[in-house]
């Protein structure tokens, strides 16, 4: 068999494996939410973790500049599922990830700063947020991190 031949075959195998799979975070909006606040915010607390280290990665890279939004890192700022956003708190960059539709959640939103990346080292990869629910009301969830 030809070199191009296998690459096809390889090509089709992987595409065939893949499909029916969604990436992460493109849950569909309209899904029904788990109205248990350990997932829902443990599913928001891993798209914080993972934002705000790739904040910490770009202030480093800029000179101790903070991103002044989602899309300044290179991430889009909507999902089918979430809306990400990011604001400068000081000189910290402090990550907020909502759902975009929070009927049947437990948890609305849910944030977090440069100390989430701070405690998970210190914890054993766990990590505080501070979390809404959707009647307004507040609450601090320990999550683990990715």
């Amino acid at each position: 068999m030809s070199p191009a031949a296998t690459c096809a075959l390889l090509g089709l195998a992987l595409a065939a494996a893949a499909c029916g799979r969604r990436a992460p975070g493109t849950e569909r909006a309209g899904g029904r939410g788990t109205a248990d606040p350990a997932a829902d915010a443990g599913l928001l607390g891993r798209e914080i973790f993972q934002l705000v280290d790739r904040a910490a990665d770009y202030r480093g890279a800029h000179l101790g500049h903070s991103p002044r939004s989602v899309p300044e890192m290179g991430v889009d700022s909507l999902t089918p599922l979430l809306v990400r956003r990011i604001a400068v708190v000081g000189d910290s960059p402090v990550v907020t990830v909502a759902f975009r539709r929070p009927e049947g959640r437990a948890v609305a939103a849910c944030e977090g700063g440069l100390e989430v990346l701070e405690d998970a080292a210190l914890k054993g990869g766990r990590f505080g947020i501070l979390c809404t629910t959707p009647a307004g009301a507040t609450a601090r969830y320990e999550v683990s991190a990715p």
